[in-house]
């Protein structure tokens, strides 16, 4: 079914536990066979993490680019050539380093279509620092890259699915960020990537307000009433079922996320935290709103489990099945859309010029 699919993995920070999660999926539960999976890093520090977690031996075939990988096998793109120090469970200007390379050659082999999806492993944002690294994480360098005006986060795991107006940005900062026009477009984005990604015909989708108990009418702030709401009218003037805003504390307690395909969280913990408690372990970050497929597990380097062989690889399955799947419904879609606009066009051309068109012979009186 995903035949002829290729997907690129990141190394991720070499001092964490992606290529962990990565080699245990892919070499211990075999995971993956029916796609061509390519790893960006170096075969040196993958054999390094290999041993970490099986002491046999293991073919790896080195490729030069994506088109060389091979299904049922493990591609690895080098993506420097110098021996590096691996420190493990600690931030280096080393792993930054080596995460960065990776994931700048990935998402040019992105942008040339040469990879269908991208899967990135966690990165450490002070290594990333450390070097050089100018933004604050993968979704904001990644939607940079891609030439996307604006992306959304978005946490899947089964049918629940959180984004965010916000991402990674300072609690104090994230009022003055809030605008109708930003809250707009992120609900826009959700709802095209519900229907192109998700294969969900008409989403629902459920907005948060952004101040307890949704702003009380104003009684605890008025970004509700002078902000969120006006986003949400004028998404449901262009014709997508919004609705909201609803206080945030108890919206996923009482069940009442199960109600929408969708829900937008204002901000990072406002998302992360319920959705987490609901999920952990087995939810994925998509980037949503690109031209291309990326995404993560929803982990960090967990650098306390680093080099013990402990880390849990579910959130990296589901994040490589997910950018499989994703890739396959947007396939889908392109085809889908392709065949009505073939046949709009064959309705039009019978009508202009009469052809198939039943005529009835009118007797002369």
């Amino acid at each position: 079914m995903n035949n002829g699919i290729t997907i690129g993995i990141t190394c991720g920070d070499i001092n964490g536990v992606g290529l962990e999660t990565v080699l245990k999926a892919l070499l211990i539960k075999k995971v993956g066979q029916q796609l061509r999976l390519v790893i960006y890093g170096s075969t040196k520090v993958i054999a390094y993490h290999k041993n970490i977690i099986t002491p046999e031996n293991v073919q790896f075939y080195a490729i030069s680019n994506p088109q060389e990988a091979q299904p049922g096998r493990i591609n690895i793109i080098n993506c420097w050539s110098e021996n590096v120090n691996i420190t493990l469970g600690k931030p280096t200007d080393v792993s930054g380093k080596c995460a960065y390379l990776a994931l700048e050659r990935a998402v040019g082999d992105l942008k040339a279509g040469t990879i269908d999806a991208l899967v990135t492993a966690p990165i450490h944002k002070k290594a990333m620092q450390m070097a050089g690294f100018p933004f604050v994480g993968h979704t904001e360098y990644i939607t940079e890259a891609l030439g996307g005006k604006e992306s959304l986060m978005l946490l899947v795991s089964d049918d629940l699915r959180v984004g965010l107006v916000t991402n990674h940005l300072p609690l104090r900062e994230v009022a003055q960020a809030i605008t109708t026009q930003k809250v707009l477009r992120k609900i826009l984005i959700l709802s095209e990537t519900l229907r192109v990604d998700f294969n969900i015909d008409k989403p629902t989708i459920a907005v948060l307000g952004l101040n307890p108990h949704a702003g009380d009418e104003g009684a605890i702030g008025n970004e509700e009433q002078t902000i969120i709401r006006p986003a949400i009218e004028q998404a449901k003037e262009q014709g997508i079922l919004a609705y909201g805003p609803f206080p945030a504390d108890g919206f996923f307690g009482s069940g009442q996320f199960r109600k929408f395909d969708a829900t937008l969280a204002m901000y990072h913990d406002q998302g992360l935290t319920p959705f987490k408690t609901l999920s952990f372990s087995e939810g994925v970050n998509y980037t949503a709103g690109l031209a291309a497929v990326r995404t993560s597990p929803d982990h960090g380097t967990a650098y306390d489990l680093a080099g013990k062989g402990e880390a849990d690889d579910t959130s990296f399955i589901r994040a490589l099945f997910l950018a499989a799947d994703i890739v396959r419904n947007r396939n889908e879609y392109i085809e889908m859309r392709a065949n009505s606009l073939e046949l709009s066009k064959r309705k039009t051309l019978v009508s202009e010029t009469g052809e198939d068109e039943d005529v009835v012979d009118v007797p002369e009186e």
